[in-house]
């Protein structure tokens, strides 16, 4: 492998079709020119149109496969994607913090396929907290933030936001500015307007934006830099087609 390019990990599920999940992540990376690695959290059986099945794999096997990248090659951020329980996640922020205190974590809370499949749900609000503040960044859209944090959006919650992790609030959901995408970053809010591009809805773009920001911070970018250009990447890749799913390219 290349020692110009820094070293990303996506820990996340396995979709078949391409579109979502780790092969999408890789994908990503490579665009990026930043050295892709992936551990499955889950296997599916799916298409961009239809979810069918999900086999969870063993924290053990996940936290074992962390561990034996970590040691061979030095990670500088990793994605995270779907998992089926805090404790699960958390297990996994646990192992990285403590092997690799400074690589940076970025996690796209995917809590419902687009064909309404549920993979996580969010049952102790304290915990999350406290797990949340083991991450750089989350990116969830609308509809995930209120579950992540109720009354986020609705009342007004960000005003007295004291979670540390930033927050990509993504404006795919917004019904009054669809496309504009919100950073929250302690007391500065960021606001990442679309372009006149023409988009179509795409299987997995959570997954393509979150791990376009992770392959940015590798390249040292800050995270409003890192967000602002995942931006631009995800704009092109839902312009590229207008199926379900779309090419790749920077």
């Amino acid at each position: 492998m290349s020692e110009n390019r820094p070293f990303v990990l996506t820990i996340a599920g396995l979709d078949p079709s391409g579109g979502a999940g780790i092969l999408a992540d890789v994908k990503t990376f490579e665009q990026h020119k930043v050295s892709g690695f992936a551990i499955a959290t889950a296997n599916t059986i799916q298409t961009e149109n239809e979810f069918h099945k999900i086999e969870w794999i063993n924290i053990n096997f996940v936290i074992r496969s962390i561990e034996v990248l970590f040691q061979s090659y030095k990670i500088s951020v990793v994605k995270i994607g779907i998992v089926p329980s805090l404790s699960y996640l958390n297990r996994i922020l646990s192992t990285i913090k403590l092997i690799s205190p400074d690589t940076k974590i970025v996690w796209d809370p995917v809590l419902k396929s687009t064909t309404e499949f549920d993979f996580l749900n969010i049952e102790d609000h304290s915990d999350l907290i406290q797990i949340l503040s083991k991450i750089d960044l989350i990116t969830p859209n609308y509809l995930e933030i209120e579950q992540l944090i109720p009354g986020f959006v609705k009342d007004n919650l960000w005003i007295e936001n004291e979670i540390s992790t930033a927050i990509l609030l993504k404006g795919g959901h917004n019904l009054n500015a669809v496309g504009k995408d919100q950073l929250f970053m302690k007391n500065k809010i960021f606001d990442l307007l679309p372009n006149e591009k023409n988009c179509s809805e795409k299987h997995g773009s959570g997954c393509v934006l979150s791990s376009a920001i992770a392959s940015n911070l590798a390249l040292n970018q800050t995270i409003t830099e890192a967000c602002k250009n995942a931006k631009i990447y995800i704009e092109n890749y839902l312009s590229s087609t207008t199926t379900l799913i779309g090419y790749h390219y920077v």
